[in-house]
Formats: structure tokens, sequence, C-alpha cells
């Protein structure tokens, strides 16, 4: 169970360094005016979403569903603090989603939001990294 820990740990650094800087590359693409600019953000935001944010995500979820299927659920199942992580994950995956939608809306220069719009999304992780990890470190109910 510990190796599925740690491994969960690694992977969701992953996948919130992508979380975190995804949309922040979506406020620069936003503010772009060059074609240059604009096709760079194209390819970051299309390696990033694919090359590390979906993989961090898929394992931080594998690595999560390892621990509960080694002894966690039965340790857990009736603690409100996991069935509110839990939670929270389903929505950061939708989060995760939209991304890709968003990706995909600047890959075909179909963006409808401003550089605002994507700042203030770029803080909706945040908030989700702070309450699970409260819950996952001080299990307080």
């Amino acid at each position: 169970m510990l190796w599925f820990k740690a491994l969960h740990i690694i992977f969701m650094v992953t996948w919130f360094a992508g979380l975190f800087y995804l949309p922040r590359l979506f406020v620069y693409h936003a503010m772009s005016s060059d074609q240059i600019s604009i096709d760079r953000f194209k390819i970051m935001e299309r390696k990033l979403f694919f090359g590390i944010m979906t993989p961090g995500g898929v394992l931080t979820i594998l690595f999560g569903l390892g621990i509960l299927w080694s002894g966690g659920w039965d340790a857990y199942k009736s603690s409100g603090w996991l069935h509110i992580k839990l939670l929270l994950v389903a929505l950061l995956v939708v989060y995760h989603v939209y991304c890709g939608k968003l990706v995909a809306d600047f890959k075909n220069d179909r963006n409808q939001r401003s550089h605002v719009f994507y700042r203030w999304f770029n803080e909706v992780p945040v908030l989700g990294l702070v309450v699970i990890v409260l819950l996952a470190s001080l299990k307080p109910f």
C-alpha cells in the first residue's frame, strides 16, 4: 500500500502541475495577436494536456484506486472526509475534461473567452488542491 500511496502522490503532483499551468497558457494564448505566438501556444497546450496532464491524472486515479483496493476502503469507508475527497477528485476530472475541450477550441480558433476569464478559471484547481490535501492530511470527520 505504501508504494501505491507514494506513486499516487508523485502523479498527483504532475497532474496538478498541468492543471495549474494549462489555464495560464490559455491566458497568454487569449492575449496573443501574432500568428507565431498563437501557433506556439497551440503546440504547448496540446503537449501539456496529452503528454503530462492526462497521464498524470489517469495514474493518480489508478494508484488512488490501488490504495482503496489494498485496504484503504475498509479502513475509511465510513469516513466523511474520504467521500468529500472523492467528490472533489471527480470534479477535478470534469475540470480536466473541460480543459481538453478548451485545448480543442483554441486549436480550431474557436475561443470565445477573454484572458480575464482564464485568470479566474486558473484558480479552480488551487481550491481543489487545498481542500483535498487538508482532508487527506487531517481526516477531520
